[in-house]
């Protein structure tokens, strides 16, 4: 990742071979830097219009090489989420120009820091594993945050975070963007105790075998069918005292065929990304760990394959929980509900403060929403008002949606308590409304299914996983901590 540094020089005097600045429309860069700018804004080469760049060389006229002009929109302060963009554009055109260092202007505090950081590292962000020609343009290897030196202590603050949110997106994007063949439930739960080695801190992973012993019968189920055994993963972060723990649950389906319930072919290799949610809680316990926030933090993980075989799960089985309650099968693509129902239950033995859960769980969800917002439904309000504020403040919205009696009505067994799917009418309320059944504490659920991942680069997101909601989560959790000191 590029390493981010905070400097307090004047823009003008800063040797760079890139410097970037922000420009609202109508305005220009402050000091000297105008007279750079002042050929492409007069000439009607530069506007200012939001996104909008313009590369200019310097002539000596201020110790940077070049100048690059972003523009930040119309007049006013740029919010956090127009600082990501600005900070990937510049750091995007720093890359393919060849530079290998840059800067970048940040007017502000913390705030506009911590947004800075996270666009540019997230905005750089590539995912060439599997590329024989990993880099394009070159690779930028330092950036510089130029800042007013009255507010450094409050920007250092803003970077650590920034960086701390940026690398577990990144690594949600990681974990989603590799193939399913090496993306395997062991993978990611090798992953989860590296995170664990790294923080100190406590990891539990369940086999096939711990699985069945623990009554998990959703997760057994859907992974009977697979050679890749399904696995259950804990993290626990406790670095909070005696208090109840928040706890953040992700569904990772490694690889959704839909099983019997078989999906068409188009679009099947998108389904590797089926485990987004389980990613982001890994990325956001990376943050967690990184910051030491001072909070008791649990992830869990249901990890499995959903796959067709003579073992798979059938339309018309019936799952008795852990709970006790039992759940009549009408489709096996349908699946998702089914192993967080085990880990929501598995969560009462914590005696959580709050549980999170994320999920790409209905296609229902990006019908109403499309890709610009996660659905956002609970049994808490100040709990559901506390992770929409979260995913403002990150630029991962969210959006409540309602969980009425009559959508759990919709879910009524025939021959069991409940059935896994209420048909196509409001799809991703009733699978909130069967998630529902499984918790007597209070509780968020997301279903990421149209912000998970991207068929297209913009702004500070690239094409694949976006790492959505692993941002929001680590800042839900930062407001926790703070809240609790």
């Amino acid at each position: 990742m590029v390493e981010i540094r905070i400097n307090t020089a004047a823009p003008e005097e800063v040797p760079t071979p890139l410097l970037a600045v922000g420009v609202r429309a109508g305005a220009s860069p402050p000091g000297r830097l105008a007279e750079v700018a002042a050929p492409a804004i007069s000439g009607g080469d530069f506007s200012g219009r939001e996104g909008e760049t313009a590369l200019l060389y310097a002539g000596g006229a201020i110790a940077a090489q070049r100048l690059l002009l972003v523009g930040l929109g119309e007049d006013g302060p740029p919010s956090p989420e127009a600082l990501r963009k600005t900070a990937a554009a510049a750091a995007r055109r720093a890359r393919s120009s060849g530079a290998r260092e840059a800067a970048l202007v940040v007017e502000g505090g913390g705030e506009e820091v911590r947004a800075a950081a996270e666009g540019a590292l997230l905005g750089l962000y590539r995912f060439s594993r599997y590329k024989s020609n990993r880099e394009e343009g070159g690779a930028l290897e330092k950036l510089e945050l130029l800042v007013d030196g009255a507010r450094e202590e409050e920007a250092r603050d803003g970077a650590r975070v920034g960086r701390a949110a940026a690398a577990a997106a990144a690594l949600a994007r990681d974990l989603a963007n590799e193939p399913s063949n090496t993306a395997t439930p062991e993978y990611l739960a090798e992953r989860a105790r590296e995170i664990a080695r790294r923080h100190g801190m406590g990891c539990t992973v369940l086999d096939r075998e711990g699985i069945e012993e623990e009554g998990l019968a959703g997760l057994a189920a859907v992974g009977r069918a697979a050679q890749n055994e399904p696995r259950f993963i804990a993290l626990e972060h406790r670095r909070g005292g005696e208090a109840p723990p928040v706890v953040l649950v992700g569904k990772a389906v490694t690889f959704d065929s839909g099983g019997i319930s078989l999906k068409p072919s188009s679009g099947m290799e998108d389904m590797k990304f089926d485990m987004s949610g389980g990613a982001a809680v890994l990325g956001a316990m990376e943050a967690v760990g990184a910051l030491e926030l001072p909070l008791n933090v649990v992830a869990l993980v249901p990890a499995t394959e959903n796959l067709p075989g003579g073992r798979a799960f059938k339309p018309g089985d019936v799952l008795r929980f852990r709970s006790g309650k039992t759940a009549e099968i009408v489709s096996t693509d349908a699946e998702g509900r089914l192993i967080l129902a085990d880990a929501l239950s598995y969560a009462r033995r914590y005696n959580p403060a709050a549980v999170v859960d994320c999920a790409t769980l209905t296609g229902a969800c990006v019908v109403a929403l499309g890709h610009h917002a996660s659905g956002l439904m609970g049994n808490d309000e100040r709990l559901i008002s506390e992770v929409r504020a979260a995913g403002e403040a990150v630029g991962e919205r969210a959006w409540p949606m309602p969980l009425f009696e009559e959508y759990t009505e919709q879910i009524k067994g025939d021959v069991a308590d409940i059935k896994n799917s209420g048909g196509r009418p409001a799809g991703a309320l009733t699978a909130g409304a069967f998630l529902k059944e499984f918790v007597d504490y209070p509780w968020a659920h997301l279903d990421i299914a149209g912000t998970a991942y991207t068929k297209k680069d913009g702004g500070y997101r690239t094409k694949g996983a976006t790492g959505i909601p692993a941002r929001l989560l680590v800042e839900f959790l930062i407001r926790r901590a703070e809240e609790a000191a």
